[in-house]
């Protein structure tokens, strides 16, 4: 399974649309087929770079595994028309969050795509530690795709 973006490749810099700078918008995501037995997909984007530890930017699971790909701009609510939930990021909300990191150094965004073979049974605005929790013993495969973003000092 992979995954990618048709806004930066692996290891580039996020365009300031999606960060805090900009409109703050998620990135438009997409991915290959997930393996046999898939229930859910899951999706979490977090920062390791952050000077408090990781910063969470996004939770989204029970995202059906038919789908192949998040649009541009996801909604910052709940519940997602496809039946996937939105948890709570670090900003204390619902849905993305971008990249706002504090001038200086650049900081690593992972966006990391989970196949389980269960749909984690959380309302939405879970945190991240209650999906880590949820998928333990489900993972069948993971992919990710880290992009950059640096603010100037």
């Amino acid at each position: 399974m992979k995954i990618s973006s048709t806004a930066f490749a692996e290891g580039n810099p996020i365009p300031m649309r999606h960060t805090c700078d900009g409109e703050d918008v998620s990135p438009p995501l997409e991915w290959t087929l997930p393996p046999p037995g898939t229930r859910s997909l899951a999706l979490i984007c977090d920062d390791p770079d952050a000077p408090a530890g990781t910063w969470v930017h996004w939770v989204l699971y029970g995202l059906p595994p038919e789908i192949r790909e998040l649009a541009e701009m996801v909604p910052a609510v709940e519940r997602l028309p496809s039946g996937a939930k939105q948890g709570v990021n670090d900003f204390r909300r619902v849905g993305y969050g971008g990249p706002c990191p504090p001038p200086g150094r650049a900081h690593r965004y992972y966006f990391k795509l989970y196949a389980l073979d269960a749909a984690p049974d959380l309302r939405p605005r879970a945190t991240k530690q209650e999906l880590v929790r949820a998928m333990a013993g489900h993972i069948l495969a993971e992919a990710q795709l880290m992009g950059t973003y640096q603010r100037a000092p």
